[in-house]
């Protein structure tokens, strides 16, 4: 009943085409793995996202917030409450001189174009990074010796008492793949992103080298969620996966790719279970063999 009250709601400042009912989030995560949501919404500006949380909390309802899903493995019964989707229809770019801003939906691929087409050298190393520019500042994603945190400069975030506010990239407490933003207090709307001028024939052959490297050595032709553990100090998890004789490991639908053994990839109608029983299998053998602890480095949401 507070699902219906909460819909009728929404639909009086979003448009219905935007508001989704019973969606299910394989749909909207590159596993292409995931159970229904109660209701997922595409907000197009930091009023609506206010407006969708106060409504949220008028009703008791639970809302959890989420870029292109690319880093994202949603159980099998789905997520309970409203997902608020920051993609394709948050995506607004604007470039002065060297620096970027851009909503946190824009692709991690767009905003990289962008650099290119204005001659902007720094952020080569995300040629080939899935998902948003605000799931990357989140995770500090990175590659090839270079990642978010060399780049950003500044966000704009709203906290959950609906008040937007500026964050130095200091106050971002950037670490490997981690950030403050990552504690879910706060909802990123926007990065801005310092880069250096540079020569266009020399950052577009980085970033073809990049993307080539990319494509021989992981498997991007099967549904993932890119890395699927953190790099362990001083070592590789994909290594250790791979020395442990795990390259092509399989339980259900998922498999430990056979290109790159630091993914796990959806090869035949994975369920959630399967990828998650597959984790731990990858974590027990590589403690059992090397005594190192592997940490997920995909994020988990939805309903056990």
């Amino acid at each position: 009943m507070k699902l219906d009250l909460l819909y009728d709601k929404l639909k009086n400042f979003i448009s219905e085409e935007r508001i989704k009912q019973n969606e299910p989030m394989k749909n909207h995560t590159s596993f292409h793995i995931g159970g229904p949501a109660d209701i997922l919404v595409l907000p197009q500006d930091a009023e609506e996202i206010k407006r969708i949380i106060t409504c949220c909390k008028d009703e008791g309802v639970p809302f959890f917030v989420m870029g292109n899903g690319t880093n994202l493995l949603v159980r099998d019964k789905g997520i309970r409450g409203v997902v608020i989707k920051l993609a394709q229809n948050f995506n607004d770019i604007q470039i002065t001189k060297n620096i970027i801003k851009c909503k946190a939906g824009m692709a991690v691929s767009a905003a990289v174009r962008a650099a290119l087409e204005n001659s902007l050298s720094g952020l080569e190393f995300a040629s080939g990074i899935p998902g948003t520019v605000g799931g990357a500042v989140v995770m500090n994603a990175g590659a090839f010796g270079g990642e978010m945190a060399d780049v950003v400069k500044k966000v704009n975030v709203l906290d959950l008492e609906g008040n937007i506010f500026e964050m130095s990239k200091d106050e971002l407490e950037y670490s490997y793949r981690n950030s403050v933003l990552q504690k879910g207090d706060k909802i990123l709307l926007d990065v801005e992103m310092e880069l250096a001028p540079g020569n266009r024939d020399e950052i577009k052959a980085k970033m073809d080298d990049y993307i080539s490297r990319r494509k021989q050595k992981q498997p991007l032709n099967l549904p993932s969620a890119g890395s699927a553990f953190k790099r362990p100090p001083g070592n590789y998890a994909g290594y250790l996966i791979e020395k442990a004789g795990l390259k092509g490991y399989r339980i259900g639908g998922a498999m430990v790719s056979d290109l790159h053994a630091g993914f796990i990839v959806n090869i035949d109608n994975a369920t959630c279970e399967d990828v998650l029983k597959l984790i731990k299998h990858i974590q027990k053998e590589v403690k059992d063999k090397f005594n190192i602890d592997l940490e997920p480095e995909i994020k988990i949401q939805g309903e056990s």
